[in-house]
């Protein structure tokens, strides 16, 4: 038994006046039919007079919006839908309210009686949640990256102090230690460097990797024509706190390799290489020196060793290394197997300092 018009009307009118949302039920003369008692308080429109009237002559003419009546008379129509329309409620009452809108027309059955639902969205102090998080991102940022310049700059200084002390003393072993202090400083102030340029986000590792080796080639190899160093890596990227990791990784097995892998002044070649697949990755040191020593199982670590374990540790990466015939190629894998893996062993060479 089909169900009167007019109690369609009425049970619409009913889910239309008890929702929580603002709704407005209007006619095909854009008449307002009902409303929801949100509707009514949200936009200070009185309940009791609405009915009847246009909805475009409600309020103080605030909706007597040129590009809003067109639309629902495009939407009565059947020629379209309003779907997220977004226009400003100038209410006198302060700034104008930023609305959403949707609209639909109702089929009844019968043509000759059109309805529009109509749904108001105030997104006005969403909104201005959004501009002022907004805004404090970009200050955030901003401080940031003024602070990284800054770390960056100091510890340049310090380097430059660390070296300076390093050509006044007359020990060779304490001019040894303070230069290696100075390269360490150096390379975490080349890493704090790339990541200033990098800013924010994720970071290309094949640059970030080259950029760094350049830096670490610039201070401590003398002839590039006698000792290379390359980078080999695929095209991933990482988060900027795990690129810090990974670089100094890479940063003191570059330097493990400059300063034990060339005795004497030979000819050699260190690649750096970075692949990843899915969640797991592989970083490389390899260079075609002399090998590990033989006593290098029973050596005591060095603080190349514990700097590489400990940060193989953080990224839940396991330390392998091989005798490459020539030289050693020293892997730092993330695997599934290698989140479980035993903790304290490691492979590293122990003359690594």
């Amino acid at each position: 038994m089909p169900i009167h018009r007019d109690a369609v009307q009425g049970l619409g009118l009913a889910i239309v006046a008890s929702s929580t949302s603002p709704l407005v039920l209007l006619d095909g003369d854009l008449q307002v039919v009902g409303a929801s008692t949100s509707f009514f308080r949200a936009f200070h429109i009185d309940a009791d007079s609405a009915p009847g009237r246009r909805l475009l002559d409600l309020g103080d003419g605030e909706w007597n919006v040129r590009q809003l009546h067109s639309l629902l008379d495009a939407v009565g129509s059947g020629a379209a839908e309003i779907d997220a329309y977004e226009m400003d409620l100038a209410t006198g009452r302060g700034d104008p309210r930023r609305l959403v809108l949707n609209a639909q027309k109702l089929n009844f059955g019968d043509e000759t009686h059109r309805y529009i639902l109509l749904s108001v969205v105030d997104v006005t102090d969403a909104r201005i949640a959004a501009k002022l998080k907004d805004d404090l991102l970009r200050e955030k940022a901003i401080l940031l990256q003024e602070l990284q310049h800054r770390v960056a700059n100091s510890l340049q200084i310090i380097a430059s102090v660390i070296l300076q002390s390093a050509r006044k003393v007359n020990s060779d072993e304490t001019r040894l230690h303070l230069t290696d202090a100075h390269n360490r400083v150096m390379s975490v102030a080349s890493l704090q460097q790339q990541l200033t340029a990098s800013r924010l986000g994720e970071v290309e590792l094949r640059a970030y990797f080259r950029k760094l080796c350049d830096s670490i080639g610039a201070s401590m190899i003398r002839d590039h024509d006698q000792l290379v160093l390359e980078v080999k890596a695929d095209d991933s990227t990482s988060e900027a706190d795990v690129s810090v990791s990974l670089g100094l990784i890479v940063t003191e097995l570059v330097i493990n390799c400059l300063k034990h892998a060339f005795p004497g002044g030979r000819l050699g070649k260190i690649e750096v290489g970075y692949e990843s697949r899915g969640p797991n990755w592989t970083l490389s040191v390899a260079d075609n020196g002399v090998g590990m020593p033989k006593d290098a199982a029973s050596a005591t670590p060095g603080l190349g060793t514990s700097i590489v374990d400990a940060l193989a540790h953080q990224l839940d990466a396991k330390v392998r290394v091989m005798d490459a015939h020539p030289g050693t190629i020293v892997s730092v894998a993330h695997t599934q197997i290698a989140a479980v893996a035993d903790e304290d062993e490691s492979d590293l060479p122990q003359a690594a300092g």
